[in-house]
């Protein structure tokens, strides 16, 4: 008769962690960078610095996030794959609306029983995602919390690290008077708003993640879990091939507020909603919510998951850039010098 550890009998298992570990291995092995040093396994991610040689003036760009309650949808569904665009994406578009190129991720798994398949696809889906992004996953960790989740939860967080030159940081500064405000269309919700969506399509209409949804085209549940999609390479190419002033990622807050936050005090972006139609989720949200106008566009993203301020000349090229990797891109409207009354973006028109 074997005995069992007296951690395991607390509830953690160590061997389930062992086996996640070598589950995961290849795909971790996958997303790396020639600055990467060893593999998984190690105490701490080794990353070669001495690459950063080549800039006159580097700086170093940091963020971290999770994925909220999208993690909840993932779990109800038993996917657990593509979790990890989520993850992703929240981190390395944040890093590039300053420019900076992502360069490696390290994420963080909580759950309250170590299940190693589970754990393997979520990592997988982070590793897929930094692959996309062209950023290193260099190391993570995976906690088991018996007593505190229930066995079958878990949430996922991370951090990553970017660099830019001093000289090329994007932002307020280089903002003018004339500039167009350029929109990449999100996939979907991304990852933004999921309490809102949650309260109003599973509690309130108490539709089924198994529902289909004609106006949808598939289930409930399959739009919801639709990966957030990431942006960094794609807007690397189009910021190295052209000339860009600012950027701003769409989460949480939605559309102005999230312009808003690199608009100079002196000018204000006019945002024009008849040059997009959202997709058919948010329409959904807000007719079964009967959600206002101004509240749901301080919520979901409405269509729009990052915006790239530039000249006109600029334009044309950008578009055609983002079209030839797969993203729909338009010119959504213009800055204009902002009115003391004026708040820093306006929304204008209406959606078709």
């Amino acid at each position: 008769m074997n005995r069992k550890s007296a951690y395991a009998r607390a509830g953690v298992d160590i061997l389930a962690g062992e086996r996640a570990v070598e589950l995961m291995k290849d795909s971790v092995n996958s997303a790396s960078r020639p600055e990467v040093i060893g593999s998984i396994g190690g105490f701490a991610g080794l990353f070669d610095a001495s690459g950063l040689a080549k800039y006159r003036h580097p700086i170093l760009a940091t963020s971290t996030d999770g994925v909220g309650t999208k993690v909840y949808i993932a779990s109800a569904m038993d996917i657990h794959d593509t979790i990890g665009y989520d993850l992703v994406g929240m981190l390395v578009d944040d890093l590039v609306v300053v420019g900076a190129e992502p360069l490696f991720l390290t994420d963080y798994i909580a759950c309250g029983s170590v299940v190693p398949e589970r754990i393997a696809a979520i990592v997988k889906g982070i590793a897929a995602a930094c692959i996309e992004a062209g950023t290193a996953l260099v190391g993570g960790e995976t906690a088991e919390h018996p007593g505190l989740l229930d066995p079958d939860e878990y949430d996922v967080a991370g951090a990553t690290t970017g660099v830019v030159e001093f000289d090329e940081i994007l932002g307020s500064h280089l903002i003018e008077e004339g500039d167009h405000v350029l929109c990449l269309a999100s996939s979907g919700l991304h990852s933004n708003g999921y309490s809102l969506v949650r309260q109003v399509l599973l509690t309130e209409a108490k539709l089924s993640l198994t529902s289909h949804i004609d106006d949808l085209g598939r289930t409930l549940g399959e739009e919801l879990l639709t990966p957030t999609r990431v942006y960094a390479k794609h807007c690397l190419d189009v910021i190295r091939a052209t000339e860009i002033h600012a950027m701003s990622h769409i989460t949480g807050g939605g559309l102005a507020n999230n312009v808003a936050r690199v608009m100079p005090s002196d000018l204000c972006a006019r945002i024009d909603r008849s040059t997009w139609t959202p997709q058919p989720i948010f329409g959904l949200v807000q007719t079964l919510g009967k959600v206002s106008q101004p509240d749901i566009e301080e919520t979901l993203n409405m269509g729009v998951g990052m915006v790239m301020i530039c000249p006109e000349s600029s334009l044309d090229k950008a578009i055609q850039i983002l079209k030839a990797q797969g993203i729909h891109a338009w010119d959504g409207g213009e800055v204009l010098v902002r009115e003391d009354d004026k708040s820093p973006v306006e929304l204008c028109g209406r959606h078709d």
